[in-house]
C-alpha cells in the first residue's frame, strides 16, 4: 500500500485493512476465547498479546500491573500521546453457548467480551503502526487485567502506565447495538462504583428465649430496609444512585438466634454529591442500629473507582472522526449507565472518551455476564477501524 494511497482515500484504506486483518483477528479471539483467565491470572492472554505485538514490531513491556502490557508507537512528529485501553479478564461463569471454541476451562467464561476488546486493539495497532508516520504524538496500547474486580487499572497506573499520557481512549462492545453501530454518551456516562461490608454482632441464644439473646437477624433486616431509603429520601432525584445489598449470611439452623450477620453491598452513582450522601446516609444508618438495637455494627467502606466522566476535548474530535468515517447516521448518543469501568481510573488523570461499538448479532437478544453470551464478530474489523481513525484523527490532520 503506497503512502500516497494512504494519504488521498484514508477512509477506504482503513476500511479494507480492518476486513482483511478480520480472519487473523477472529481465529486469535476464539483462542483466547475458549482458554479464559480471571483477573490477574491473563498470563496466557498478555503472552498472545505480547507475541502480536512482537510480530508486528511493536515495542512493548509484559507484566505492567502484575499481568498488563504495555506496547508504544512512535509517530513521524513530535505530538501529544494517546492511551488506548483495552481490557483482557474473563469471569467466573460456566459458559453454556455449546459454541466449538467454548471455554475449556471449567467455571471461567468470556461473558464480556474482552477477548473481543483485546484482539480489536491488535487490530487497530496493526494499522496504526502503517499509519505511524501521519502520526503527530504516539500511542500507547494498553491491555489491562483485572478490569472485572475494579483493580487493574489501578495496577497498571501504579507501574506507570499512565505516566506522559495526555488522553485516553476506552471502548466497549454493546449488543443492544448491532455491528455497524456505534454509540456515546456525553459527561458521565458509567457510574462510580464502591461496595461496603457490614458486620453485625449480638449474642447468641435460643430461639425459645429472644430476651436472653440479642439478635443480630432482626437488627440486619433493619438496616437492609433502611437502605432502601439512601436513594429515595435523601439522593437528589436527578442524581442517579443504586444501593444494592448482595450478600447476606449469618445463622446455622432453625432455633439458635446466631452471634453474627454479614452483609455486603454495593453503592453505585453518577455524581460527586450523591456519592458523598450515599455513604454518609449508610454509616449514620449502621450506627443507628447499633444503638437500637443492642448490637455492635462495624462497617468497611470502600471507594472503589469514580465515575467514568467522558471529556468534550477527546468526544467532539472522536466523534468527527467517526462521522468521517462511517457516517453520522450510524453514531448515536446513547444513555449513562449505573455499570461501572476501571477505566475511569485513567479518565480521572487525563482528558478521556469510552466508545460504544454494537455488537449484536441478528436474530438474538444477548446480554453481557450471561452464561450464553454469543457477540456478533463482526464488531471486530468494525471497532479496529473506529478505533484507528479516531487515533488518526487525534494525532495528525485529518485529511
Amino acid at each position: 500500500m503506497t503512502n500516497e494511497f494512504l494519504f488521498n482515500d484514508t477512509t477506504q484504506w482503513l476500511h479494507s485493512s480492518a476486513q482483511q486483518q478480520a480472519p487473523h483477528l477472529v481465529s486469535l479471539r476464539r483462542d483466547i476465547h475458549a482458554h479464559p483467565e480471571l483477573a490477574f491470572e491473563e498470563v496466557r492472554t498478555a503472552g498472545l498479546v505480547s507475541a502480536e505485538l512482537g510480530r508486528l514490531g511493536i515495542p512493548h513491556r509484559t507484566g505492567i500491573g502484575r499481568t498488563g502490557v504495555l506496547g508504544v508507537i512512535e509517530g513521524g512528529r513530535p505530538g501529544p500521546t494517546l492511551a488506548i485501553r483495552a481490557d483482557m479478564d474473563a469471569l467466573p461463569i460456566h459458559e453454556e453457548t455449546g459454541l466449538p471454541y467454548a471455554s475449556t476451562v471449567q467455571g471461567k467464561m468470556h461473558a464480556c467480551g474482552h477477548d473481543i476488546h483485546t484482539v480489536t486493539l491488535l487490530g487497530a495497532a496493526a494499522l496504526l503502526k502503517e499509519l505511524a508516520p501521519r502520526l503527530a504524538g504516539r500511542v500507547v496500547l494498553v491491555f489491562q487485567p483485572a478490569e472485572e474486580t475494579l483493580q487493574g487499572a489501578a495496577a497498571m497506573i501504579a507501574d506507570g502506565a499512565a505516566d506522559g499520557i495526555d488522553m485516553a481512549l476506552g471502548f466497549h462492545n454493546h449488543p443492544d447495538m448491532p455491528v455497524g453501530r456505534f454509540g456515546y454518551v456525553r459527561g458521565a456516562c458509567l457510574a462510580a462504583a464502591d461496595r461496603f461490608d457490614l458486620v453485625i454482632r449480638g449474642r447468641s441464644g435460643h430461639a425459645a428465649h429472644p430476651y436472653a439473646a440479642v439478635d443480630p437477624i432482626v437488627a440486619a433486616a433493619h438496616f437492609v430496609t433502611q437502605a432502601q431509603t439512601v436513594v429515595s429520601r435523601e439522593v437528589r432525584p436527578l442524581h442517579p444512585a443504586v444501593v444494592t445489598i448482595g450478600q447476606s449470611s449469618g445463622g446455622t439452623t432453625y432455633n439458635i438466634i446466631p452471634e453474627r450477620v454479614a452483609l455486603k453491598g454495593s453503592v453505585r452513582t453518577l455524581h460527586a454529591a450523591a456519592r458523598d450522601t450515599a455513604e454518609a446516609a449508610l454509616r449514620r444508618l449502621a450506627q443507628g442500629v447499633e444503638a437500637g438495637f443492642r448490637v455492635e455494627a462495624s462497617m468497611d467502606y470502600q471507594r472503589m473507582v469514580p465515575a467514568l466522566v467522558n471529556d468534550d476535548r477527546v468526544l467532539q474530535p472522536a466523534l468527527a472522526a467517526l462521522e468521517a468515517q462511517f457516517g453520522a447516521a450510524l453514531v448515536a448518543e446513547g444513555e449513562p449507565s449505573m455499570g461501572s469501568e476501571d477505566f475511569s481510573a485513567f479518565a480521572s488523570r487525563v482528558p478521556a472518551f469510552q466508545l460504544r461499538i454494537g455488537s449484536g448479532a441478528p436474530g438474538r437478544d444477548d446480554a453481557l455476564h450471561n452464561a450464553g453470551y454469543q457477540p456478533d464478530e463482526g464488531c471486530i474489523p468494525a471497532g479496529v477501524e473506529a478505533l484507528s481513525r479516531i487515533a488518526l484523527d487525534l494525532l495528525s490532520r485529518a485529511s
